[in-house]
């Protein structure tokens, strides 16, 4: 087996770079000469800044991208690994209603394929290995199998369904652009995630789930007591796990739509180009840049997640709310893990990949193979405190307790991979976690009434600013679109 460490173009380590494929080198190198005026600046070069950018550019704005990073495309990027296999070190899936990235993809001319969830998933509980069915609605559902083959006591099923129901209960009463305004809002945002389990859950098996839903369900990487029932709530009801989110995924990888995007939009981007301070009058904008660049527009897009807006200036500064709610904002912690085989041999077992299990280090994993099967391709993920745990270990105690995981969730076989890859996000200097950020206990109904607002002339981007499935493609491009309406209204 050979296993390596992968670190992404422009982060830092004791471990070397790993090529990104000649084009995106190529791209990399360059750096668009920067303009001193245009119509809008564009702050960040991900998915949301780059379709924020092309949304303007196509309504005939002139614009410009500034990204601190020596590449484009922030949490989306794909790599060819050594063994040949391509292979998306951030986000990777579309769902079932991802309309707009559906619509994008059509349009760059992409080809997608469904995740495989053919046959059974497996279930570690205790030691205990049980392969089950997925479950065909969320009444159904324990942590995603059907209940009736899981093998747990009937009483703990029950406490368990009963719990998530009044889980869902909450999420459905939560507006996705108000949380504020929930019934009792005050007192979830008081209340911590772990709090709640202890008071409605009475089973291990939902405090199981509702920790799955805040460590990697989509919510950003943090422990049940980082966070208040009503923040997981609204995670629910912007991005529900009940709407597959994880229904495709693309040929060659997605990190080849931000590329396709940036080769859009090269000559309008200057890599290596952090933002320091943005100062706005009434009419316009400065974004100094750089080494001491400026550039002067009528608007800005800041299309970062939030603990990144802090390390600008703003002249005049946010609101004293604003900054609080900055402040309150962290990244989750993430490392995703890729073990690659020559053939996703679990098919031929009638499994599909899927496994989740209360194991000390692998929270899931999933499928990532092209339809073929070939290579077998396992997508996994160790989050939250141990994310933290796991960075502090050797590579050796890396590599170990990950096989470890691989081959409780699918036998001897798992433990042999052709190659592992490790991607910490948290050491990623422009990134600094996981794929969204979460919102502290009470922060919500405190702070949060102008989480989306404009400040002037500056509008905020990134998936994190999105109130339709925020933390996914989805919510990226979703966020950029609005904020270059927002934009274009002041020019």
């Amino acid at each position: 087996m050979k296993t390596t460490r992968r670190q992404l173009l422009g982060a830092t380590g004791a471990f070397g770079l790993t090529a990104l494929g000649s084009q995106f080198r190529a791209r990399a190198a360059e750096s668009s000469a920067s303009p001193t005026e245009v119509d809008v600046v564009v702050i960040g070069a991900g998915l949301s800044g780059l379709m924020a950018a092309r949304r303007l550019r196509q309504q005939g704005v002139k614009i410009h991208i500034l990204e601190a990073r020596e590449r484009t495309g922030g949490r989306m990027i794909r790599q060819t690994t050594d063994t040949g296999a391509v292979i998306d070190l951030g986000g990777q899936w579309g769902g079932e209603t991802h309309h707009r990235f559906k619509t994008l993809v059509g349009e760059l001319g992409l080809e997608m394929f469904p995740s495989y969830y053919d046959g059974k998933g497996v279930l570690v509980w205790d030691k205990q290995r049980i392969e089950a069915d997925m479950a065909k609605t969320p009444e159904s559902s324990v942590l995603l199998f059907d209940s009736d083959q899981i093998q747990q006591p009937s009483a703990e099923i029950a406490k368990a369904k009963a719990a998530m129901k009044l889980f869902r209960e909450i999420a459905a009463s939560v507006d996705p652009s108000r949380p504020w305004n929930a019934p009792n809002a005050a007192e979830l945002d008081r209340t911590t995630i772990r709090a709640w389990c202890d008071k409605n859950s009475g089973s291990r098996l939902s405090d199981f789930e509702l920790e799955w839903l805040s460590v990697v369900g989509g919510s950003g990487g943090f422990d049940p007591w980082d966070a208040s029932i009503l923040h997981l709530a609204w995670t629910q009801s912007v991005a529900p796990q009940d709407e597959a989110p994880e229904a495709w995924l693309l040929k060659g990888a997605a990190g080849q739509v931000a590329e396709r995007l940036s080769a859009e939009l090269t000559s309008q981007i200057s890599l290596n180009s952090p933002v320091h301070a943005i100062d706005q009058t009434d009419n316009n904008v400065s974004v100094q840049f750089g080494d001491g660049k400026r550039i002067e527009a009528k608007a800005a897009i800041v299309a970062i997640p939030p603990p990144l807006r802090q390390r600008i200036t703003f002249t005049p500064d946010l609101s004293a709310e604003t900054r609080s709610f900055l402040q309150r904002s962290p990244m989750g912690s993430m490392i995703k893990v890729f073990a690659i085989y020559k053939k996703a041999y679990w098919r031929r077992k009638n499994l599909n990949g899927f496994g989740v299990g209360n194991l000390k280090t692998l929270e899931l994993t999933a499928d990532s193979s092209l339809p073929s099967g070939a290579p077998g391709i396992l997508a996994s993920f160790v989050t939250a405190s141990a994310a933290v745990a796991f960075q502090q270990m050797t590579l050796k105690q890396q590599h170990r307790a990950v096989l470890d995981d691989l081959i409780a969730y699918w036998g001897p076989e798992a433990g042999e991979p052709e190659e592992l890859i490790i991607q910490n996000w948290n050491e990623e200097s422009w990134s600094t976690g996981a794929f969204t950020s979460f919102v502290t206990p009470g922060a919500w109904t405190t702070y949060g009434r102008g989480w989306q607002q404009s400040h002037g002339r500056v509008h905020w981007a990134g998936t994190e600013a999105s109130t339709r499935w925020p933390g996914y493609f989805e919510g990226a491009i979703e966020a950029g679109i609005q904020a270059s309406k927002r934009a274009i209204a002041q020019l």
